[in-house]
C-alpha cells in the first residue's frame, strides 16, 4: 500500500531546513581545505596520504547520492534529512578525536555518508515545499547559502586553526549538526514511505564499483600518468562496471536511477550543462591561489580574501536569478550565466606576472557573477522537468554531476597545466614564464568549456519552455 507525504506550498521554514544541511557541508568542505597543511604535521603525513582526508569524502558521497535520493523518494525526505545530520554531526565527533590518520580518513567515511544524505535529498525537500512559482526564489536563497558556507569555510578555519587547533575545525559542526536535527524535526511534516518498493542492491553495488574506479582515475591520472597500468586499470573497471549497472537496470523491476529520466531533454542537457560549467568553473579554483602566491606573493590571508570574492558576488547574484528565473526562460538566464562565467575565465587567463589588485579582482567578480546567474535557474530547470515522485532520485543525480564535474575540472586543469608548463620548461623558458603559459592554457580551456555549455544551454532554449512539472499535493491524514 502506498503511503504519502504532506507537503505545504511555499513553506519557508523548510527552506531553512535545507539551507541548514547546504551550509554546514559547504562549510565544513572550506573548513577542511584550510586545515590539512596543520594536519599533515600534526600525523607527520605526506602530502599524498592526506589528500585521502578530501578524496574519501567525495568518493563516499559520489558513490552514495543516487541511493540515498531513491531512499528519499520511498522511505521519505524527513527521515533521511534527519539521519544524515544524525551520521554526519556523529562523524564529526569522531574526527576530532581521531587518534591517527588513519582513523581520522575512517571518520571522514562517515561524514561523507552523511552529507549524501543531506545533498541528495535537499532539493527535494525545497521542491515539495515550494511547488508554485517562488520555486526559484527558493533555489536562489539556496545558491547564497552555498556561497556563504564557501565564503566562510576558509576564514573560520583561520581563526580557529589559530586559536584552536585542526580538531576544532572539525567540532564546529556539532552545535549546527544537534540544530539541523531539532528543526529538521520541528519544520518538516513527518513523512512516510511513498511506494513499498525493494532497495536495488545490485544496481547500488555496480554503481558504486564503476564511479570509484571513474574517481580514482580522473583524481590520479595527472600523478600516476594518464596511461600507467593502474590508471588504465581503475577507467577499464569502470567502464565495464557501468556498462553493466546499464544493462542491469534496464531489466531491474525496481532500479536504483530510472534511466527513463535521460530521455528528458531539459534533464539530460540541463546536468550536460552543470557538468560542464563546473568543470569550467574549477581550473580557476585549483590554480587561481598558486598564482596569487607563488607569483604574486601574496600572504595565504590575502589570498583567501582575494578568492573570497567569487562566493561573495556569487551569494548577490544567486537570490536575484533565482527570482527572475520565476519569468524568464530557463535557458536564457543560464546562457547568459555562462558566457559571462566564460568571459570571466578569459579574463583570469590574462593575468600578468604583476597584476593589479583591481584586476584580479574584477575577474574573479566577473566570474562569480556568471556563476551566481547560471546555477539557481539550471537548477530550476532539472528539478522541474522530472515527475514529482522522483524528485529525491534527480536531486541526488544532480548534486552527483555537480561533483563528478568538479574533480574533472581539476584534473582537466593540472594536466593542460603541467603540460604546457612542460613543454615550455623543455623549450629553455625560465620558471615564471612557463607557469605563465601552464596557467594561460588552462584557463584558456576553462572558457572554452564554459561557452561551450552555453550555447548547448542557448541551443535548449528552443526546446524547452520551462513550465514546473505539475505537482499534487496530498495531505497525509493523522
Amino acid at each position: 500500500m502506498d503511503k504519502t507525504q504532506q507537503t505545504k506550498s511555499g513553506d519557508w521554514s523548510a527552506l531553512l531546513v535545507a539551507a541548514t544541511g547546504t551550509f554546514m557541508a559547504t562549510l565544513d568542505s572550506g573548513i577542511v581545505n584550510t586545515a590539512l597543511p596543520t594536519i599533515a604535521r600534526g600525523f607527520g603525513a605526506t602530502l599524498p596520504q592526506v589528500q585521502w582526508i578530501v578524496a574519501c569524502y567525495f568518493l563516499v558521497i559520489s558513490c552514495l547520492l543516487p541511493l540515498f535520493g531513491r531512499l528519499g523518494d520511498t522511505r521519505g525526505r524527513r527521515r533521511m534529512y534527519v539521519l544524515g545530520f544524525v551520521v554526519f554531526t556523529t562523524a564529526s565527533m569522531f574526527c576530532g578525536v581521531a587518534p591517527s590518520l588513519g582513523a581520522l580518513i575512517a571518520a571522514r567515511v562517515g561524514q561523507g555518508v552523511g552529507a549524501a544524505m543531506l545533498m541528495a535529498n535537499g532539493p527535494a525537500i525545497i521542491m515539495a515545499a515550494f511547488p508554485g512559482p517562488t520555486r526559484g526564489r527558493a533555489l536562489g536563497l539556496v545558491g547564497m547559502t552555498v556561497a556563504l558556507g564557501s565564503l566562510a569555510g576558509p576564514g573560520l578555519g583561520g581563526l580557529l586553526l589559530q586559536g584552536f587547533g585542526w580538531r576544532s575545525v572539525f567540532y564546529v559542526n556539532l552545535p549546527i549538526g544537534l540544530a539541523g536535527i531539532a528543526i529538521t524535526r520541528r519544520f518538516l511534516p513527518r513523512a512516510e514511505t511513498l511506494r513499498n518498493e525493494s532497495l536495488d542492491i545490485p544496481g547500488a553495488a555496480l554503481f558504486a564499483v564503476g564511479m570509484t574506479g571513474l574517481l580514482l582515475g580522473i583524481i590520479h591520472g595527472h600523478d600516476w600518468g594518464w596511461t600507467s597500468p593502474v590508471i588504465l586499470g581503475c577507467l577499464g573497471l569502470a567502464v565495464a562496471s557501468f556498462g553493466a549497472f546499464v544493462r542491469w537496470e534496464r531489466h531491474a523491476p525496481e532500479p536504483m536511477i530510472d534511466l527513463s529520466l535521460f530521455r528528458i531533454w531539459p534533464f539530460l542537457s540541463g546536468n550536460m550543462v552543470a557538468f560542464t560549467a563546473f568543470m569550467a568553473m574549477f581550473c580557476n579554483a585549483i590554480l587561481l591561489p598558486f598564482y596569487l602566491q607563488e607569483q604574486m606573493h601574496f600572504s595565504p590571508m590575502l589570498t583567501g580574501m582575494v578568492l573570497s570574492t567569487l562566493p561573495m558576488t556569487m551569494a548577490v547574484a544567486a537570490p536575484v536569478s533565482g527570482y527572475l528565473s520565476e519569468r524568464i526562460n530557463f535557458a536564457t538566464l543560464t546562457s547568459v550565466g555562462l558566457g559571462v562565467m566564460s568571459a570571466g575565465l578569459l579574463l583570469q587567463s590574462l593575468l600578468e606576472p604583476v597584476s593589479p589588485m583591481w584586476r584580479i579582482l574584477a575577474g574573479q567578480v566577473v566570474l562569480g557573477l556568471g556563476v551566481g546567474i547560471f546555477m539557481s535557474p539550471n537548477n530550476n530547470s532539472v528539478l522541474s522537468s522530472a515527475p514529482q515522485d522522483k524528485i529525491g532520485l534527480v536531486g541526488g543525480v544532480l548534486a552527483l554531476v555537480r561533483n563528478v564535474g568538479m574533480v574533472s575540472g581539476i584534473a582537466v586543469a593540472i594536466t593542460m597545466f603541467e603540460g604546457f608548463q612542460g613543454s615550455a620548461l623543455r623549450a629553455g623558458q625560465e620558471a615564471a614564464p612557463a607557469f605563465f603559459s601552464g596557467f594561460r592554457a588552462a584557463l584558456t580551456v576553462g572558457a572554452c568549456l564554459a561557452f561551450g555549455a552555453g550555447c548547448l544551454s542557448l541551443f535548449r532554449r528552443r526546446l524547452f519552455r520551462a513550465k514546473p512539472a505539475p505537482v499534487h499535493v496530498v495531505i497525509r491524514k493523522d
